[in-house]
């Protein structure tokens, strides 16, 4: 099964894949928008059926009290606009600190700070979907 991991900003949306087998997540690719979510819908179906993929995990931001706000509930409204589109499920994986975590990747592996902010949400992508594919084959 291959999944697509998405993390759904307000300026853009960075996306990975896992491999065929659904155990390993890789960073895909970024894009960029101004808060037009139904370009990006077009976008992500074209990946969806350039790639072969069978699911999608969105990340989720909850808020550290575990609520959620504007943002999370526009990933809600975007995973029902997703699952309308491509009639394939889509999966929320909470996303607290995966940003953080994939700044932190990158630093420590000394990436210019120019080349982290084109490949941090990416990376905060591809953190998404690992954890999720972490916890679905325990």
């Amino acid at each position: 099964m291959r999944y697509l991991g998405l993390d759904l900003g307000s300026r853009t949306l960075g996306v990975s894949i896992s491999d065929k087998s659904g155990m390993f997540a890789r960073a895909y690719t970024v894009i960029r928008h101004n808060e037009e979510y139904d370009r990006l819908l077009d976008e992500v179906k074209n990946i969806v059926s350039l790639e072969g993929v069978d699911a999608i995990v969105l990340g989720f931001p909850k808020n550290m009290n575990n609520t959620i706000g504007p943002k999370g509930e526009l990933s809600q409204t975007f995973k029902t606009k997703l699952e309308e589109l491509l009639s394939i499920p889509v999966y929320l994986q909470d996303e607290r600190l995966t940003t953080k975590q994939a700044l932190d990747v990158l630093i420590s592996n000394d990436t210019s700070r120019k080349k982290r902010k084109q490949v941090v949400d990416k990376m905060a992508a591809c953190i998404i979907l690992q954890s999720y594919l972490d916890k679905e084959s325990k």
